[in-house]
């Protein structure tokens, strides 16, 4: 049985990624398995890092209707998953995600979609300082994920050793990452979560003194995103190479964006928001500067416009059915929405529908 559920959107006159028609359809549907099963990440070992972070019902999630929704654009139908139809397609190439920990959900998202129809003795994993690689060695491909939260250089490049008090990057350079993603034949970048926690500070490659300038989130995303756009414009043939630009995921960190009047966040949801504005949980000043950046690269990028999609899915979150990194305080546990991730997505989920879009470009 199929359900379907159609949710009003009201008009908007400020964003064009907003009012995407493709990406903007108003239809889910609830189809009879998920994209995804959980077992088919059993076989993924990487290391330092465990793939399952986010695996919500191996966490003790037990309702599970989060899995099986879908995007239906209007007039439109998407073009069936088929792991192999894709491997074929990326036979002899490498497939490389660039960005933050929602990229990596969305590479470990398709890495699991892809693994489950390559041999066990015909796949490998291996991690490399920032750079994660899984490849099928019949097709000679491999599926790539870069850590790279600002696209610039920062002091927050090791994976495993970012939290730090301040954030330093260099807004002009993105030579450390860009000498690994210039390989690639297939490049998905995002930038968003991390412009969010606060001001940056600012190194300038041509800066002796080491005096570091500091500005809002807003200001320093869009110094990253232009020196991204000149490498962009400096280095990418249409036709030799492809280049993705994932729009904003909207996190649910306060449930009145939805709900008027209610407090909370996404703990204990398992609907779909009905029913909203174009802005709901929408970051405008971030949409529109990211909208002007990539105007100037319409010919060598395509948007993955997941934003407006994404926004209704307060159900989809971890919450608190993930794993977490150091011990809860017992105020915390007695209170779960205290510590309960809204910003990241359970796997399987809403990152799978992003790579079923991501599919319809192949």
């Amino acid at each position: 049985m199929v359900t379907i559920v159609n949710i009003f959107q009201a008009s908007s006159p400020f964003s064009a990624i907003l009012e995407d028609p493709f990406f903007n359809g108003v239809t889910f549907s609830s189809k009879k398995e998920p994209l995804l099963k959980s077992s088919h990440k059993e076989n993924l070992t990487i290391s330092g890092n465990p793939p399952d972070q986010v695996a919500c019902q191996k966490y003790g999630r037990s309702d599970l209707d989060y899995q099986y929704w879908r995007w239906q654009p209007h007039n439109c139908n998407l073009k069936r998953w088929n792991s192999t139809e894709l491997w074929e397609k990326l036979r002899g190439k490498r497939l490389m995600f660039v960005g933050d920990s929602l990229n990596r959900g969305q590479w470990l998202s398709m890495v699991c979609l892809m693994q489950s129809v390559i041999p066990v003795e015909k796949q490998f994993m291996t991690q490399q300082a920032h750079l994660t690689s899984f490849r099928a060695e019949e097709y000679n491909a491999s599926i790539e994920f870069l850590w790279a939260p600002f696209l610039v250089e920062s002091n927050s490049d090791e994976p495993m050793g970012h939290r730090l008090p301040e954030k330093i990057l260099r807004p002009d350079s993105n030579l450390r990452h860009s000498s690994h993603w210039i390989h690639a034949d297939i490049l998905v970048f995002n930038s968003y979560l991390w412009w969010r926690k606060g001001s940056v500070k600012l190194l300038w490659s041509t800066e002796e003194n080491g005096v570091c300038e500091e500005i809002d989130g807003l200001r320093g995303m869009e110094l990253a995103m232009d020196a991204w756009a000149n490498w962009v414009e400096s280095n990418v043939d249409p036709m030799k190479k492809k280049v993705f630009f994932v729009t904003m995921s909207p996190t649910h960190l306060l449930k009145q964006e939805w709900e008027p009047g209610k407090r909370g966040n996404c703990y204990g949801e398992k609907l779909l928001i009905k029913n909203q504005t174009r802005e709901t949980n929408v970051d405008m000043p971030t949409t529109l500067m990211v909208e002007k950046v990539l105007a100037r690269l319409s010919s060598k990028v395509s948007v993955l416009n997941i934003t407006r999609l994404t926004a209704y899915r307060k159900d989809g979150h971890p919450s608190i059915y993930r794993k977490f990194y150091g011990i809860l305080s017992p105020e915390e546990l007695a209170n779960p929405a205290s510590y309960s991730d809204c910003i990241h997505w359970c796997l399987p989920g809403v990152s799978d529908v992003w790579n079923e879009l991501l599919f319809q470009f192949f």
